[in-house]
């Protein structure tokens, strides 16, 4: 019988809120980091893609880490999953100035009102990963929600000058195309069907 993952964790579940956590190996390589990596896809795109960077997906669900892990042993030495809560855990696995760029790929949109706290942009998190960044370190945020790009966006706009961090193209503007290439299964699904992606890019310096 297959063992069942959840596809939705409740980040704010007390069960979530605080545990241990493994911290990352970090070194000289080019830092990648994904926030809800899921399987995993995303990143072992990545590796391939850009072999000679450090590549790092985070999630909350164990098991799927736990295979990540398995498949890269090995075969995919550049690649590391780590079972956290990324509400929490962010300071504790990434010192300041040790990742050179994020990936937020189509997270969980929780449409309800009463929901949204949920959402994984917010001021809170956001000092934390700049505080994370290399100088001239990246966020990318990418939705096919609009709603949900929006509301990212604002976070950005309204917090991220006094962060140091700026949109790449120009305040509230939203790129056409990915410009880094990795595509995330969301992303490849949703091209194929002709629909739009919500794409923001903002850089500390």
């Amino acid at each position: 019988m297959s063992k069942r993952i959840r596809h939705h964790v409740n980040p704010l579940s007390m069960n979530y809120l605080d545990f241990e956590v493994k911290k990352p190996l970090l070194d000289h390589r080019f830092t990648e980091v994904e926030l809800g990596c899921a399987e995993g896809e995303f990143i072992f795109d990545r590796t391939n893609d850009k072999p000679e960077h450090r590549i790092i997906g985070l999630e909350i669900r164990r098991s799927l880490i736990d295979d990540i892990n398995s498949k890269a042993k090995g075969n995919f030495p550049a690649i590391t999953g780590v079972f956290c809560n990324i509400n929490t855990h962010i300071p504790r696995l990434f010192p300041k100035e040790t990742v050179d760029r994020f990936f937020i790929n189509f997270p969980d949109p929780w449409f309800k009102k009463d929901h949204h706290k949920r959402r994984v942009v917010s001021p809170s998190l956001l000092s934390e990963l700049v505080s994370s960044l290399k100088p001239n370190g990246e966020i990318f945020f990418q939705s096919d929600i609009f709603d949900l790009a929006m509301d990212a966006m604002s976070v950005f706009e309204e917090f991220g000058p006094q962060y140091g961090i700026y949109n790449v193209l120009s305040e509230w503007s939203f790129m056409r195309n990915n410009p880094f290439g990795t595509m995330s299964r969301r992303e490849k699904y949703v091209t194929e069907e002709g629909l739009r992606v919500w794409r923001i890019l903002y850089r500390l310096g």
